[in-house]
């Protein structure tokens, strides 16, 4: 049997791993730069955490697991036959994969508020898993990385995300990203203001879907969700809003006049981008996006999407929002969050298609004892083990070379690896040690040889 994966899922070779922890790396550092603290949550939760909270096209991606044992045994056999696969499932699974971080997160602060300091500003690098259609960019098992603000409602939160997107892409070379910002209260409000504010859900998932389906499938679809012709002709001003942020938020205002709910959106975003403005961006633009909806039930408040550096072609690479009330769900009551996450495998192919990695390196030994002669490995071996102590990365060549072809393989290894210092012989606690960068070869003690490779 041939071996495979599954789709949507990747193997990652060693040069891939560390470009993906150089990644890694810059968000963590970012993230805690920012007083942001780490926290971990189970790869699957119970699916009661899960479904209901994502909306119906994100409960339909949710990975189920099956319950363990003879799962059909405990299924009532009239319901067998009925064939209903959704009824029959939450018989017969009990837990699922994570979707995103976010829903754990709330059910995580729930469970452990008496634990946490409010305002609380968490960060969580994690996989999750969807059941989507895999395509470039998009992956059924993924990296999130997110960071969070629970228990406060001030604005600032929101200007400090912006302030944290720029540093990330900033730091990993990713210059010209968009921060796309809206708020729901906006969206909500011209729902209203059309006339379909009992159709929001529909509207804002319709509405999501501008850039990938374009301006006439997100009409037909409202059209299919019940939103009258009349709605959506009133809310055609909307694909084509221009101008700059504030010049947009002076339309808003206008448009929205008979709306509180509206008007409380358009004065939260002028904050936010009055105050990204005064403060500047190092690399990255804020731009107001009337028509940002992100699809996720749970946002409130601002909602945020980043886009890759013009001329790369990709999806999102970053989101998130203003959730005021996600930990309701499981019971406790007026805890405001804010939160957005990065996309890790999107921004690596960004990087990539850029070449922004020309700077990463693998993990590999600074020195590399040759296993010429057998009888010298323990005296190599006791070397290695102090060069290790003084933080020098070392190793032995495992295989004792018994021919001059096995010789040149050792070498070839040295080669292929890119090692700097490379140790052939010792005889009486006399090291010689070649310097693969100049060519250069000496005799030294092991003190000496310590000395000149750190």
């Amino acid at each position: 049997m041939k071996p495979s994966i599954p789709k949507g899922t990747r193997d990652f070779s060693s040069n891939e791993v560390a470009k993906r922890n150089y990644i890694f790396n810059i968000i963590k550092h970012s993230f805690e730069n920012f007083g942001f603290q780490p926290i971990e949550t189970p790869s699957f939760e119970n699916s009661s955490t899960l479904m209901g909270k994502y909306g119906e096209e994100g409960d339909r991606l949710i990975f189920k697991i099956l319950n363990s044992g003879d799962y059909l045994k405990k299924v009532d056999g009239n319901l067998l036959e009925e064939k209903n696969s959704q009824k029959i499932i939450s018989k017969i699974s009990e837990k699922a994969l994570r979707y995103d971080l976010t829903v754990p997160f709330a059910r995580y602060v729930v469970q452990h508020q008496n634990d946490i300091t409010f305002p609380f500003k968490r960060y969580q690098i994690q996989p999750v898993w969807r059941a989507d259609r895999p395509q470039k960019g998009r992956f059924r098992e993924f990296y999130q990385c997110d960071a969070d603000v629970v228990g406060s409602k001030s604005l600032l939160q929101e200007v400090e995300f912006v302030q944290l997107y720029d540093t990330v892409f900033s730091k990993l070379g990713l210059n010209g990203t968009t921060i796309k910002i809206n708020n729901r209260k906006i969206l909500s409000g011209i729902a209203e203001v059309i006339g379909a504010k009992d159709k929001l859900i529909d509207f804002t998932v319709a509405l999501d879907k501008l850039d990938k389906i374009g301006k006439e499938g997100v009409v037909k679809e409202m059209l299919e969700k019940g939103i009258s012709e009349d709605a959506i002709l009133k809310v055609d001003p909307l694909f084509s809003f221009s101008g700059t942020n504030q010049d947009k938020l002076a339309s808003l205002e206008g448009m929205l006049q008979s709306s509180e709910e509206g008007q409380a959106g358009v004065q939260e975003l002028r904050t936010v981008v009055s105050m990204v403005e005064e403060i500047g961006l190092a690399s990255a633009s804020l731009e107001l996006d009337v028509t940002l909806a992100r699809g996720l039930n749970y946002y409130t408040g601002a909602i945020y999407e980043v886009s890759a550096p013009e001329g790369v072609k990709m999806g999102s690479i970053g989101g998130g929002g203003r959730y005021d009330d996600l930990t309701g769900i499981f019971g406790l009551k007026d805890v405001s969050g804010v939160g957005i996450s990065f996309g890790l495998d999107r921004i690596y192919l960004v990087m990539e298609e850029l070449g922004l990695f020309k700077t990463v390196e693998l993990p590999k030994p600074k020195v590399l004892f040759l296993n010429f002669k057998e009888d010298q490995n323990l005296l190599k071996i006791i070397a290695i083990k102090k060069l290790r102590e003084n933080n020098i990365k070392s190793e032995l060549y495992p295989d004792s070379a018994t021919s001059n072809k096995q010789e040149k393989r050792q070498w070839k290894y040295v080669s292929n690896r890119g090692i700097e210092f490379v140790v052939t012989d010792v005889d009486n606690n006399i090291y010689v040690l070649k310097n693969m960068i100049n060519g250069e070869q000496t005799t030294c003690s092991l003190d000496e040889l310590i000395s000149k490779v750190q």
